[in-house]
């Protein structure tokens, strides 16, 4: 029992001189580096691994573990960014804005590790500046079902790891953002709205349109607002009565906003006169959203049609070389966000009727009264076989298939434009042409139709020789169906924007579709 006692004893003194040693053993301090810019100091890679996102890990194993802001000016450049990320329509309390203030006022009375903190969370909200900018917030695939636009490939870890070359931050910065004409407009116009008051807007209500000359009492609200948004110089009595002056600004009020711009104030022009500051803002915003997801790099030659706009632009070289109105798909049947290739025409196409048009206007339609198949000069097929109007079964009426002859009544025209696409839509024209007048063209079931086509047509096909007006013009008299295939590499992208600038000029569409104010939301909440 003495020896087990004394065995203990030694065990017990060994034990708590081993725990006492291990104990005092303090960690090294973080190596410090002075150059004439500041500090450099070394990070734990311990600490490193414990940070969550794991691009700023990579950011830090490249830099060798060290601090990548505390030593040169670009920390300004980066504080500067951050504090203007509303310009890139980015929601500041995103960001650590307040934090990162605190750390900055305070930063020559720091400690090492305290700066190492300030440090990581400085790349830890770059990061997050990045992702924002360079892709979106949100995801459109999981906001939209009509949505068919690959994701731009981004390698982010490359994106983060230029801003370590300290010579070349405005660089990095640039590759960051989306760089195409539009965005910059969309930015260009958030800078032109912060120009303009906060003051706010009462909803204007009109019964009858209101004409020059008239007397209304609405006009003296309608004369302040043409004089807010600059449309008009401010007179000095605002009455009630219609004038040459008020025509002038409501005219260049409508242009702006994509209206017939005849004077005329009706629904509208009152409409577009109702959005605040703010509800402009809010617009802009949810359009630069919509940017990040649009493809960042476009090429040689494309058409890029805006829905909201009705227009379709040929861009070669960076260049716009024609301009087309559209008419693109009413709200309940949309035109869907994609980009694509074009892949042939076809002249004198026949037109097999899609499914949503069958059930909601060709059935209902036709079971009133059978004439309607002879009278759109539509076939009906059971398989191969043709069915009769007599014979037709309206009980099982979606089971065939039906099929418009070529000619001046197809719906599609005398020519359409192919492009592989999930939702069966294409460009074509149209043997309702009178439509193009009209201010609001959101009147098909999602296909697009283009004015002058034959146009457009003999453009794209690039062969003056084989394919020009008079031949075209040949290949249709001929009333018998021609696919030709493009010889060039042609590209589509169908998108949606409501807002932009042109110069020092605030544009703005009617968002027909209804999208921007739920995107908005979505992007504060």
């Amino acid at each position: 029992m003495k020896y087990t006692f004394v065995f203990l004893l030694l065990f017990s003194m060994f034990s708590c001189q081993k725990e006492k040693k291990k104990n005092s053993v303090i960690k090294a301090p973080p190596v410090v580096t002075v150059t004439n810019e500041g500090k450099i100091i070394s990070i734990d890679s311990l600490l490193v691994s414990q940070i969550k996102d794991s691009l700023v890990q990579s950011f830090y194993r490249v830099n060798n573990y060290q601090t990548a802001w505390l030593d040169y000016n670009c920390r300004e450049s980066l504080l500067r960014e951050l504090q203007n990320v509303e310009e890139e329509g980015l929601n500041l309390n995103d960001f650590d804005i307040k934090k990162i203030n605190e750390f900055e006022k305070s930063i020559s009375t720091l400690s090492d590790n305290e700066l190492i903190a300030y440090d990581i969370l400085l790349t830890e909200n770059l990061n997050r500046y990045n992702l924002k900018v360079a892709k979106g917030t949100l995801d459109p695939k999981t906001l939209y079902k009509d949505w068919d636009l690959k994701a731009n490939k981004i390698n982010f870890e490359k994106l983060l790891h230029r801003f370590l070359k300290k010579d070349s931050f405005d660089y990095a910065l640039y590759q960051v953002k989306p760089n195409h004409l539009v965005y910059q407009k969309l930015k260009k116009s958030l800078k032109l709205l912060e120009n303009f008051s906060d003051r706010p807007f009462p909803k204007l209500e009109i019964k009858d349109k209101i004409v020059l000359q008239d007397t209304n009492s609405l006009l003296p609200e309608i004369k302040n607002r043409l004089v807010y948004w600059g449309d008009m110089k401010k007179s000095d009595s605002l009455t009630s009565f219609y004038d040459e002056n008020t025509l002038k600004g409501i005219k260049k009020f409508q242009l702006r906003h994509g209206l017939s711009p005849d004077g005329v104030i009706g629904k509208g022009t009152i409409s577009a006169l109702n959005f605040s500051k703010k509800k402009r803002k809010e617009q802009i915003i949810a359009n630069m959203e919509r940017w990040r997801w649009y493809p960042r790099e476009f090429e040689k030659e494309y058409l890029l049609i805006n829905i909201p706009d009705y227009t379709l632009v040929v861009i070669k070289n960076r260049d716009t070389i024609k301009t087309h109105r559209i008419i693109v798909g009413k709200a309940s049947r949309s035109t869907p966000i994609l980009s694509s290739k074009l892949s042939y025409v076809v002249f004198n196409p026949t037109w097999t009727l899609p499914p949503t048009i069958l059930k909601e206007d060709v059935i209902p339609a036709a079971t009133r009264n059978r004439s309607y198949f002879a009278n759109k000069k539509i076939t009906i097929y059971e398989g191969s076989t043709i069915v009769s109007a007599e014979d037709w079964n309206p009980s099982k009426a979606r089971s065939y298939r039906y099929v418009q002859s070529p000619g001046v009544n197809n719906s599609l025209g005398l020519v359409k434009i192919m492009f592989p696409n999930r939702f069966s839509v294409y460009l074509h024209d149209t043997n309702s042409r009178g439509y193009f007048g009209r201010e609001i063209r959101s009147l098909s079931s999602g296909c697009v139709r283009v004015q002058d086509p034959f146009e457009l047509t003999e453009t794209l096909l690039h062969d003056s020789i084989q394919w020009n007006k008079q031949k075209i013009d040949s290949v249709l008299v001929n009333a018998k169906t021609k696919n030709v295939n493009f010889k060039q590499d042609i590209y589509l992208h169908l998108l949606y924007w409501t807002a932009w600038s042109e110069g020092n000029t605030l544009q703005f569409r009617d968002d027909i579709y209804n999208l921007d104010a739920a995107l908005y939301q979505k992007l504060r909440n």
